[in-house]
C-alpha cells in the first residue's frame, strides 16, 4: 500500500472525534461528519467556505507574516496601514476589518517574533504541508500538523508557536500533537510549545511533554485514524446510516453550529 493511502490524523481531526473533559454538551460526532466526509457536497462545501472565524485567522497569520516580512514596518506610524493595504482589508465585511485591524494594532505595539530565530512561519494560506508517516506497532498513519510559527530558542530547543484570535480555547492536545511532530522532524533537539492570542495578546504557559506522554498521544492519534478511517469506508457504502456513523447531539451547540441550517437534528432553542 503506498503512502497516499494511508489513514491520517491530526489535530483537527481529535478534537472533531473526541470531546475535551467538561465540554461534552457542546461535543457532536454528526459535525465532524459533516466536515470530513460530507464536505464536498455543494451545501456544505459552501457553509465550509463562509467562515468568518476562519478567514479572520488567515488574515491575523498573514498580517504577522507581512510584518515579519518587512521589520520596518513596525518603525513606521503607517506601518499597519501599509499591512492593511497588503491584505486588501477593504475588501472584506466591516466586522473582519474592524478585528483585524485591532490584531495588527496589538502586533505593532508588541512585536512578539521580533529577535527570534524563525525556522518557519505560515502565511496563513500555504495549504497543508506534507505528512509525517508514523508506524505505531504494525498500524501506518500520516500526520499531518500545519504549524503557524516555528522558531528556536537561545538554548536550543524548538519552540512551536500557535496563534490564535478570538475566545479560541488553549488545547493542550494541540500542543502535544506539535510536539509530537517536532519530535521526528527534530528528533535531536528538546522542544516546547505554546499559544499566543493575537486579539487579546495572552501567552499559554510553556508546554512540554515527556517521551511517555508522547508515545499515549501517539496510540490516540493511530486509533483516532483507524476509527475515521472505518467511518469514512461504512458511509461510502451506506450514505444512508449517517446518523447512525455520525450520531448527533442536539443542544445548545446547535446554535454556534456552522451546519445548523442544513442539520434534520438542529434544535434552535434549548430549555434552561
Amino acid at each position: 500500500m503506498g503512502q497516499a493511502w494511508l489513514p491520517s490524523a491530526s489535530y483537527n481531526l481529535w478534537s472533531l472525534s473526541d470531546s475535551r473533559v467538561g465540554k461534552e454538551s457542546w461535543f457532536c460526532d454528526m459535525n465532524r461528519g459533516f466536515k470530513k466526509v460530507r464536505q464536498k457536497e455543494p451545501q456544505v462545501k459552501a457553509l465550509l467556505e463562509d467562515n468568518k472565524h476562519q478567514r479572520i485567522g488567515k488574515l491575523a497569520q498573514g498580517g504577522v507574516y507581512e510584518f515579519y516580512q518587512d521589520p520596518q514596518l513596525l518603525s513606521q506610524s503607517e506601518g499597519v496601514e501599509k499591512v492593511a493595504a497588503i491584505l486588501k482589508l477593504n475588501q472584506e465585511p466591516e466586522e473582519v476589518q474592524e478585528r483585524i485591524i485591532l490584531i495588527l494594532n496589538n502586533y505593532y505595539k508588541k512585536p512578539i517574533l521580533v529577535g527570534k530565530e524563525i525556522i518557519q512561519l505560515s502565511k496563513g494560506d500555504e495549504g497543508f504541508p506534507s505528512p509525517i508517516i508514523i508506524e505505531e506497532g504494525s498500524y501506518c498513519f500520516k500526520l499531518y500538523a500545519p504549524t503557524d510559527c516555528t522558531f528556536k530558542q537561545p538554548d536550543g530547543a524548538i519552540h512551536i508557536l500557535d496563534f490564535k484570535t478570538g475566545k479560541s480555547d488553549f488545547d493542550r492536545r494541540q500542543a502535544y500533537v506539535y510536539l509530537l511532530a517536532t519530535s521526528y522532524l527534530y528528533p535531536q533537539q528538546p522542544s516546547v510549545a505554546s499559544f499566543y492570542n493575537l486579539e487579546t495578546a495572552l501567552a499559554s504557559d510553556i508546554i512540554t511533554a515527556t517521551p511517555e506522554q508522547l508515545k499515549f498521544v501517539q496510540i490516540e492519534l493511530a486509533d483516532i485514524a483507524k476509527r475515521y478511517e472505518l467511518e469514512r469506508i461504512h458511509y461510502g457504502e451506506n450514505p444512508n446510516d449517517f446518523a447512525k456513523i455520525f450520531p448527533p447531539n442536539p443542544g445548545r451547540a446547535c446554535r454556534y453550529c456552522t451546519f445548523n441550517s442544513i442539520c434534520e437534528f438542529s434544535v434552535s432553542e434549548v430549555s434552561r
